[in-house]
């Protein structure tokens, strides 16, 4: 799905008439400087169980497991980032995926692998020729 456009309004339509496998892929986040050696890549989407770090704004630093990605309003809930309402009750803080570091990934899910094996096969297969 390659769009040729530079017109923001047109950019803004493609992010929020996106089909969810095309929003999975908008959720990446960058990996650690380990992972990146270690996998030979740049950025994966983030999935639940990712332990990440947060790198910009008013919680940087924080660091903690991924609980919930919501592809609807391309936002990440983290362990331990939370924000107390007036009623005394705590909620989740969204934050960004481009926001994010991958610090340890979740490879639980075969899939993930998968994804994972075929991104370094084609890295290799690049630099070959």
């Amino acid at each position: 799905m390659h769009i040729k456009t530079k017109q923001p309004r047109k950019q803004r339509r493609l992010l929020y008439q996106a089909p969810l496998h095309v929003r999975h892929k908008l959720m990446s986040a960058h990996l650690s400087d380990d992972l990146r050696k270690e996998y030979g890549f740049r950025s994966l989407p983030v999935r639940k169980g990712d332990v990440v770090v947060v790198m910009r704004g008013e919680h940087k630093g924080h660091s903690g497991k991924v609980i919930r990605v919501d592809l609807s309003k391309y936002r990440v809930f983290i362990e331990g980032l939370v924000r107390k309402k007036a009623d005394g009750t705590e909620v989740f803080i969204p934050i960004h995926p481009s926001k994010l570091e991958i610090i340890r990934l979740n490879l639980d899910d075969k899939w993930r692998k998968e994804i994972i094996e075929r991104k370094t096969a084609a890295k290799s297969l690049a630099e070959k020729g």
